[in-house]
C-alpha cells in the first residue's frame, strides 16, 4: 500500500490526518476575539457563548452533528449574544485564514505518497462555506465533516468511520488537532497523534514521525485565501 511500507517515505504511516480549524487555519480562538471586538462584545464573550457555556457548547454541537442547520445556530446564537445573527457564522469566521506552513507540509506529505485526509467537525456549509477556500477534496483524498455523518469528534465513531473509507488500521495513520480532547479516541484506535498547538510543533513533530518526506518547510499559497 503507497506509503506504507517501511521503505516508503512515510516509513509505517499510510496516511496523515489532519483537523482543520487551528490545524489548517489560523487559531481560531484569536478569529473568535477578533469578531468579538467587530461585534461590540466583550473580548471573551463570543468564546465563552460558544466553547464554555453549557447551552452554547450544546447549540454547536447540534450544528457538527448536522441536527439544525448553519442558519438556525445563526439566528439561537444571535439570541444569545444580544447581536444580529444574519450570517453570524460568515462574520465569525471572517478573519480565518490558512496557516501555509502546516498546509505546506501536508501538500509535501501527500506529494511523497503518503495519503491526507481532514476530519472536521463542521461549521456548517450553508450559507457560508468555511471550507471553500481550502479546496480540501482537491488537496486531500478524503474529507469528513462531522455534519454529513451525525457525528463529531470526539466521538470513537467518527474516528473508525474515517479509519474505514481510509482502509487503514488506526497504527498506520497519524491525526493532528489543536484539542486534546479529541486526540484520546485516535489513541484507543492506535492512532499516532499530534497535539498541533502551535505550526512551529506541528512540522517538527510530523518531520520527526516522517523523516523521509522532502519539502516538508514550503508553504503553500491558497488562491483565493491570502
Amino acid at each position: 500500500m503507497t506509503g506504507a511500507g517501511r521503505d516508503a517515505p512515510g516509513g509505517r504511516f499510510g496516511a496523515v490526518v489532519f483537523d482543520f480549524g487551528g490545524v489548517l487555519t489560523t487559531p481560531m480562538d484569536d478569529t473568535a476575539r477578533h469578531f468579538a471586538r467587530e461585534a461590540g462584545l466583550p473580548g471573551e464573550a463570543y468564546l465563552r457563548a460558544v466553547a464554555v457555556e453549557p447551552a452554547g457548547r450544546e447549540l454547536y454541537a447540534r450544528l457538527e452533528r448536522g441536527e439544525i442547520t448553519q442558519e438556525q445556530w445563526n439566528a439561537a446564537m444571535g439570541v444569545r449574544l444580544g447581536i444580529d445573527g444574519t450570517d453570524l457564522m460568515g462574520r465569525a469566521l471572517a478573519t480565518l485564514r490558512p496557516e501555509q506552513r502546516v498546509i505546506g507540509a501536508a501538500a509535501a506529505i501527500r506529494a511523497a505518497g503518503v495519503r491526507t485526509a481532514v476530519l472536521s467537525n463542521s461549521m456548517g456549509l450553508l450559507p457560508h462555506n468555511p471550507y471553500a477556500p481550502w479546496r480540501l477534496e482537491e488537496r486531500h483524498e478524503l474529507v469528513v465533516l462531522s455534519e454529513q455523518h451525525g457525528l463529531r469528534k470526539p466521538e470513537p465513531a467518527i474516528y473508525e468511520l474515517t479509519l474505514g473509507l481510509l482502509g487503514l488500521p488506526g497504527t498506520a495513520c497519524v491525526f493532528v488537532d489543536d484539542n486534546e480532547e479529541n486526540l484520546v479516541p485516535a489513541r484507543a484506535l492506535g492512532m499516532t497523534t499530534v497535539h498541533a498547538t502551535s505550526p512551529t510543533v506541528t512540522l517538527a513533530r510530523l518531520r520527526q514521525l516522517l523523516p523521509d518526506i522532502p519539502g516538508m518547510e514550503r508553504e503553500a499559497v491558497l488562491d483565493g485565501a491570502s
